[in-house]
């Protein structure tokens, strides 16, 4: 998961002795801010409302959206223009019913940009400022106020019920206001390029009032007027917020499915009536494309969404007979996509925006050959594709569609471009991460046993819950016959996780199974075990040293070079006989066995020894003892003896022998059962670390 930003010294939501209800925190000057910011006052503004202090009525409707927007804005100007911890603050006027933002840096000799008179437009139109002149659109009153070591930017909003209502009205779709229109300027200017640049239909011609006319036909950017206002409104004032939360959403998802679900869930209704999502296989390079035609592999067609959901099976049968012709495979841009047509072997009516004629190629982009065309509730409309290209690679094509219209306008165009971006960026990562999910599960398989042996005259329960559940474990078991009536087990933990502890898993257990169906003892097998690893390891540090001097790069000195990793392991031999089983057992740097007697009594089997691959020519000893019925060994790892809550570990105090004994007279499993409920119990979080446990009990 990411970052979340630092956040402290929030205050309460109560009102204070000057009558206002106020919220502050400070963020870290990161990227994350103004996402944290925008969470912080979605939450705050709920929790007044629901208290129904005065003035609070309007705080979830369009004031509490333009609250959250002037204060994301402010935040993101502070990070971008000063880096420091930015604080934020936010009161609620009881007496007016008005909202105040403030956002304060650490940064005050640099003014904030904004103020300048504007240059004439260019083609290439500053980044900077807009946030500034979003807050002067959305507010009755804006400032900054300076200090010694502090600049704070500040915002009020007023609540008046005349001014609400307008908002709400002109929210709702009545009709674009005056105040929105000015929020769209400054957020999103002109476009210095047309849309016939991109090889539409038409061309557009400069006016002297500054708006561009398309001609052929179309009513373009008049579009989001004809629309109701709603449209328009939500570009002009919402455009910014919506890729940034759609960045958001997006960036937590890691399966490509669910992707492409909350893709068309975020295009529709907002910016089309429907959708869908081609995804390609990477491996056949042009998404089962070849040469212009189409493959049996070709793309699938992996979510369709519609305005009306009831729309939604037509509307795929349709799109399922005309994947999109990728063209330039690399090129993000949008281009004409065909008008869906019914599906041969589908029903005979459309959902309605769907055309019941054949699509003409030569007419251009979402000209039907025979619909009825015409306004809003024609069976005609405009379609756009744009391929979904991430890392140089080809992924996918997202369509967009609207009923009524012959051309999307420039801002919808740009708009669904940027979000195609991270759509694409989502899938490619989410893509990596299915990758490695699959490598690494893969790889956690081949380093543990298929299957646990089966030992007469011994019952035996195991428990293994790895911390990270997309890689590779750091603890290992196994359980194996040994031939001539001897059984091994062996429970280890390789120093630290992920591939380097996977390669000493790789190498030991296959050795410890090699050397015990050699016949060698407990102890003996731990003194090769001990110096196989050390010869690896130094052979590793010499493979890595030539490699360095034939880059031409210097030795490395003594114990900089690669390290040998550490390996705790618990092994142990068993060999039943009438009326019990002889065990002979060795603890390597590893926690010692435990023997629970059926009275209930609980003593360590073994002493303590070094750590493997640690000590050249270590020497290492085992002890033998028997199990009759209804004794029990516990062998564990220490996730299981860690186990952390606060300052305190499981095994304080012989946490784990306690919890042993009280598992007097019940079998292997209910005993594994027990003992790993008590140590998820012991802690309010999950385990931070592998646990492994074995049981074994003579029956």
């Amino acid at each position: 998961m990411r970052a979340i930003p630092t956040q402290r010294e929030t205050t309460s939501c109560a009102p204070d002795a000057r009558g206002c209800a106020r919220v502050e925190a400070t963020l870290s000057g990161s990227p994350l801010a103004p996402g944290s910011a925008r969470a912080l006052l979605r939450k705050t503004l709920t929790e007044w409302a629901e208290l129904a202090l005065p003035g609070a009525e309007h705080l979830t409707g369009r004031l509490g959206d333009d609250v959250t927007l002037i204060a994301s804005e402010l935040v993101t100007n502070a990070v971008v223009h000063a880096g420091t911890e930015v604080r934020l603050t936010c009161r609620l006027e009881q007496e007016t019913g008005a909202l105040v933002i403030e956002v304060a840096d650490h940064h005050p000799s640099r003014a904030p940009r904004g103020g300048e008179p504007e240059a004439p437009p260019v083609q290439d139109a500053p980044e900077y400022g807009r946030g500034l002149r979003l807050v002067a659109a959305l507010s009755d009153s804006w400032g900054i106020t300076y200090r010694p070591g502090t600049k704070t930017v500040w915002a009020r909003l007023p609540a008046g019920d005349h001014t609400i209502g307008e908002r709400i009205d002109a929210y709702a779709g009545e009709r674009a206001q005056t105040h929105d229109l000015r929020v769209a300027e400054s957020l999103a200017p002109d476009p210095p390029a047309p849309f016939a640049a991109r090889g539409a239909p038409g061309h557009r011609e400069g006016q002297p009032g500054g708006r561009d006319t398309w001609h052929a036909g179309s009513y373009g950017d008049d579009w989001l007027a004809r629309r109701h206002g709603r449209d328009g409104t939500w570009l002009g004032r919402g455009a910014l917020s919506f890729l940034a939360e759609a960045s958001d959403l997006l960036a937590g998802q890691l399966d490509e499915d669910l992707v492409t679900s909350l893709t068309g869930q975020l295009i529709v209704p907002r910016l089309a009536d429907w959708c869908a999502v081609w995804l390609e296989d990477e491996t056949t390079g042009h998404g089962g494309w070849n040469e212009g035609r189409r493959r049996s592999d070709g793309p699938r067609l992996a979510r369709v969404w519609h305005a009306g959901e009831h729309h939604i099976e037509a509307l795929s049968r349709a799109l399922q007979h005309h994947p999109p012709d990728p063209g330039d495979p690399l090129s993000p841009g949008p281009v004409p996509y065909p008008w869906p047509v019914p599906a041969p072997d589908g029903p005979d009516g459309l959902p309605d925006g769907l055309p019941d004629g054949p699509y003409d190629a030569d007419a251009g982009a979402g000209v039907p050959g025979d619909g009825d065309g015409g306004g809003d509730g024609g069976r005609s409309g405009s379609a756009l594709a744009y391929r979904l290209v991430a890392g140089g690679r080809p992924l996918g094509t997202l369509v967009i569609g609207r009923g009524g219209i012959d051309r999307f306008p420039d801002e919808i165009t740009g708009l669904v471009e940027d979000l195609g971006r991270r759509v694409a960026l989502a899938i490619g990562a989410a893509r990596q991460y299915s990758r490695q999910a699959t490598i690494s599960a893969v790889l956690q398989r081949g380093l543990l046993p298929g299957a646990v042996a089966e030992i007469p005259g011994v019952r035996s329960a195991l428990v293994y819950e790895p911390c990270d559940k997309g890689g590779p474990s750091g603890d290992f078991y196994d359980l194996f016959p040994a031939g001539q009536g001897r059984w091994c087990f062996a429970v280890g933990d390789v120093q630290g996780k992920g591939p380097e502890a996977a390669v000493v898993i790789g190498l030991a257990r296959p050795w410890l199974r090699l050397l015990a169906r050699e016949g060698y003892r407990v102890a003996d097998v731990l003194d090769r075990l001990n110096q196989l690893l050390l010869d690896d390891a130094t052979e590793a540090a010499d493979a890595a040293a030539r490699a360095l001097v034939a880059a031409g790069a210097r030795p490395t000195a003594p114990g900089d070079g690669p390290q040998t990793r550490f390996l705790s392991l618990l092994y142990g031999e068993l060999v039943p006989f009438n009326g019990g089983v002889r065990c002979t057992v060795a603890s390597a740097g590893h926690p010692l066995p435990l023997l629970l007697d059926p009275d209930g009594s609980v003593r360590t089997v073994t002493q303590p020894q070094t750590l493997l691959g640690v000590v050249e020519d270590a020497t290492y000893t085992s002890e033998t003892f028997e199990l009759y019925s209804g004794d029990t060994l516990l062998c564990v790892t220490d996730g299981i003896t860690e186990r952390r809550s606060g300052t305190r570990q499981f095994d304080d105090g012989d946490g784990l022998a306690a919890a042993l004994s009280g598992c007097a007279g019940m079998d292997a499993e209910p005993i594994a059962e027990r003992i790993t409920q008590l140590v998820h119990e012991f802690g309010a979080r999950p385990p931070a670390d592998d646990l492994a446990l074995l049981v074994l009990q003579a029956e």
